[in-house]
């Protein structure tokens, strides 16, 4: 037994959770019976459940050498759970499901069959999602505006059924509330991503954790992944955008009260248009002056050796040059290339 522990997997399934006691013995013996053609390990996240959550999770590490515990101190949230599990995986592929029972293990195959097609990220959506109106109207919401947003249009973005290659839990890094972003950031980065209908299935035990406060907190994390995605590495772009538009603005205003106190309606100086005219030029001078700082931080990373290029290599056929090679002189303008 003690071999197979350390035995690398090729799957590595990643289960968070938080107080899903009744629900994880039903779904370690479904993860059994649908990974039997795999080599495989699944890591239980414990994300600092109260309830009987970490006891069952013993017992059934007890008896499976697939099981593997990770037990935080107290509740940190979704994306650190699964940050945690991505890092203690070891296998090719990683698979993330929850534990409450509503996503369906016999599905894993035909996400591995997705990444078989040459995608590096399979998303499963919830086709006929087995929820309240009040968890999948909102869900609907944010998932249009987050297609719009980033350019990836998918229907679910944050179902938990995915498959990863591990280059992309490699790559992809998320905090706070941002787990539901991972396709999105995948995209961003060069992954080819993807998503399949799978089965869903209503709650049997426990309460769903989504609410309306998880609703307005992925909403404002959006905007965190669009700057993130489009101007992280250009600030000046948005704040130099934000920033001419309000300076714009004011100095029209301000034209429009001059051209007034010439042509004698005085006075001006008690109108709210000039108190307004002058806010929007400060402000427009503060945001082109953000987003300088915002350049010259960049420029700063840049020249300390910190990664901050717009690309990556998935792979090079380019070949090294050995130790005593010297790069072979560029041609004068006119010469010949020797045939």
């Amino acid at each position: 037994m003690a071999q197979l522990a350390k035995e690398v997997p090729y799957l590595s399934i990643v289960v968070p959770l938080f107080n899903e006691q009744d629900s994880l013995e039903l779904l370690h013996n479904g993860l059994t019976r649908a990974l039997r053609p795999y080599t495989y390990e699944i890591l239980f996240v414990d994300d600092g459940s109260f309830d009987r959550s970490l006891k069952v999770l013993q017992a059934i590490q007890l008896h499976d050498h697939h099981a593997r515990v990770i037990r935080f101190s107290r509740n940190f949230g979704k994306a650190e759970a699964l940050t945690a599990g991505f890092r203690e995986s070891r296998g090719q592929v990683v698979v993330t499901l929850d534990a409450d029972l509503q996503d369906d293990p016999q599905e894993i195959p035909r996400l591995l069959a997705g990444l078989e097609e040459g995608y590096d990220l399979v998303s499963g959506w919830k086709i006929h999602r087995k929820d309240p109106l009040s968890k999948t109207l909102p869900s609907r919401l944010f998932n249009r505006a987050t297609s719009s947003v980033t350019g990836l249009h998918l229907h679910d973005f944050n179902s938990g059924l995915k498959a990863y290659r591990r280059p992309v839990i490699k790559k992809v890094q998320v905090y706070g509330e941002q787990h539901r972003f991972i396709p999105a950031l995948a995209h961003w980065q060069g992954f080819r991503v993807t998503e399949i209908p799978v089965n869903h299935y209503p709650r049997l035990y426990g309460h769903s954790k989504f609410g309306m406060r998880r609703f307005l907190s992925g909403l404002l994390d959006l905007l965190t992944v669009l700057f993130l995605t489009r101007f992280s590495r250009k600030p000046l772009h948005l704040f130099g955008s934000a920033g001419l538009i309000a300076l714009s603005a004011g100095m029209i205003l301000g034209v429009y009260l001059s051209i007034l106190w010439f042509a004698g309606d005085r006075p001006i100086g008690n109108r709210p248009l000039l108190m307004l005219a002058v806010l929007l030029i400060v402000m427009g001078v503060q945001f082109i002056t953000l987003g300088l700082l915002g350049e010259m931080l960049t420029l700063s990373a840049a020249r300390e050796g910190k990664n901050i290029h717009h690309y990556d290599v998935f792979d090079s056929t380019a070949l090294p040059l050995s130790a005593d090679a010297e790069p072979s002189p560029e041609p004068h303008m006119g010469a010949r290339p020797r045939p």
